[in-house]
């Protein structure tokens, strides 16, 4: 069944924001601080036995310094530099095998996958760990309550850190066009992709599917399935800790990065879709600053178009290319 307004409606629901005064001030201290440390991207060669690529097991030093993970693919026959694709993964997954990120390379794109930190145990294996901060508050099982409290220990803001420094990463690598670089994920990784676009400013177009994070205030009361619910189930136990959480959450809310993002974006939405319902996705895609277009998947849950919306997506890339 439809769970949002009539599709006539999304498309120009706009809500007000409240965002901070100093939204622009802490993501800038907050990446200085990371810079603060050398990025130390390492590629090491991995043997996946996958004869018409090659692979590398990456390793490059996110918030903190702190090592990341992730797995870099290009093709074993190339002439040139490389346009590079930096994936990021759904809620709860990890960067898994190589054999799962096939897709890009095969196409003739490099490919960096950012691993989670802390993710990688519900669907997928992941090998970042995620040092907890002193002073981190309870949470509700899950990541979306981890450090929810103050904005400086908020989850988030690693990983959306992270994120931009896997964009750095992928620049740095030899084989990679540093000027043709674009961002993709689905659900969590839709975004984070949102986020670091913006927050990077210089990457080629964002490509994000059936994003998360967004829209919090109305997605904690609009819907009843996971893992938005980890915020309502922590406001449900920690009743006087409303303002600070929508505090810090409004630090983190894809509509605020949306609309510092001027690149080209390719989103995606399911119209079925009671996880990330429509209203979050459009409220993002609405105050999108730069060249926009979105897939209407009118049948999907939180599916999405899957390797219909893949498609689309090579078509959009190839498009911006010239290929």
């Amino acid at each position: 069944m439809f769970v949002d307004l009539p599709l006539d409606q999304l498309e120009k629901y706009n809500p007000a924001l409240k965002e901070p005064a100093n939204f622009d001030a802490f993501w800038s201290s907050t990446l200085a601080e990371a810079r603060s440390f050398p990025l130390s991207a390492q590629f090491k060669p991995y043997d996946a036995q996958l004869k018409t690529l090659e692979v590398f097991d990456v390793t490059f030093a996110g918030y903190g310094g702190q090592p990341i993970k992730g797995w870099f693919l290009i093709p074993a026959q190339r002439s040139g530099k490389l346009p590079c694709v930096v994936e990021y993964i759904g809620y709860g997954g990890g960067r898994g095998l190589p054999h799962d990120w096939l897709v890009y390379p095969s196409a003739g794109f490099a490919l960096l996958v950012m691993d989670t930190r802390g993710q990688g145990s519900t669907w997928r294996t992941g090998d970042t760990p995620d040092p907890e901060l002193e002073g981190g508050n309870p949470q509700i099982p899950g990541f979306m309550t981890r450090g929810v409290l103050k904005k400086e220990t908020y989850y988030y803001r690693r990983v959306f850190t992270d994120a931009v420094r896997a964009i750095e990463a992928a620049r740095s690598h030899p084989a990679v066009d540093a000027s043709q670089i674009f961002l993709t994920g689905g659900s969590q990784g839709g975004g984070i992709t949102i986020a670091a676009a913006a927050l990077d400013g210089r990457v080629q177009a964002a490509m994000p599917d059936v994003p998360f994070l967004t829209h919090f205030d109305h997605a904690v009361t609009a819907t009843d399935a996971y893992p938005y619910a980890e915020i309502r189930d922590f406001l449900k136990r920690h009743r006087h800790q409303e303002e600070a959480v929508f505090n810090t959450l409004s630090y983190f809310d894809g509509r605020s990065f949306a609309s510092r993002a001027k690149m080209p974006t390719l989103f995606s939405v399911a119209l079925m879709d009671d996880i990330c319902p429509p209203r979050t996705v459009f409220a993002a895609y609405n105050r999108w600053a730069g060249p926009k277009e979105i897939r209407v998947w009118t049948y999907n849950h939180h599916e999405g178009g899957e390797s219909f919306q893949t498609l689309e997506k090579l078509g959009f890339v190839n498009k911006l290319l010239n290929v």
